[in-house]
């Protein structure tokens, strides 16, 4: 493609790197901003900077926060009683959306998975082995997407907790093997949280 501005052809390839985002789209994204009074286009630019400079980790689950401690860790109104294990940030933000769950959440960060050379130790499992280990802790919902990668991490989580003294549950398999949590919907995915299983009948006595 032909482009009559250098600095268009680079806005271009700097959107085209974006998932999803062709370079088609990617013009069309552009021509939109050139367009755009030159304010808009500014403040579009320093909201990208300032996620990108500001954003953190929350120090307790994992999850993306404004603050050392995100908003769901610090609400005072959550059930402490209960963590839900979940891949990714993205299925935090799903399983709020269906309004079905009250308690805490523990981001692993991914899934075991060997072929891609993704080991336990490359997952927030330790620090989920101590969150539990505190005591507080009644229940821990595994809701990993129910996948290989997603089962042996759940199978792996469960060994390890084995002997904390805490309730393991699943999510219900209103969500399809195979599926990504992220892209089921509200529905689908409120009803397996509501309908979440006891561990073991999945993986038999004991999640072994």
């Amino acid at each position: 493609m032909s482009y009559s501005s250098k600095l268009i052809e680079q806005a271009v390839e700097a959107l085209a790197t974006l998932p999803g985002i062709g370079r088609k789209t990617a013009l069309r994204l552009a021509l939109h901003l050139v367009k755009q009074p030159p304010e808009h286009t500014e403040a579009f630019a320093q909201a990208l900077l300032q996620m990108r400079r500001e954003i953190r980790e929350c120090s307790v689950c994992h999850n993306i926060s404004d603050t050392e401690v995100c908003s769901i860790c610090a609400d005072g109104r959550r059930d402490r009683s209960i963590i839900c294990v979940v891949e990714g940030i993205r299925d935090v933000m799903a399983i709020e959306e269906t309004g079905q769950y009250r308690g805490l959440y523990h981001v692993l960060g991914g899934l075991i998975s060997p072929i891609e050379g993704v080991g336990p130790a490359d997952l927030q499992i330790e620090t989920l082995v101590q969150r539990v280990g505190q005591g507080e802790v009644k229940e821990v919902l595994l809701a990993l997407s129910p996948t290989i990668e997603g089962d042996t991490t759940q199978h792996y989580i469960a060994r390890q907790l084995a002997d904390k003294g805490v309730r393991l549950t699943t999510i219900a398999r209103g969500v399809s093997f195979g599926g990504e949590l992220e892209y089921a919907d509200e529905l689908t995915l409120g009803r397996s949280i509501v309908g979440r299983l006891p561990l073991q009948t999945r993986f038999g006595e004991g999640g072994d």
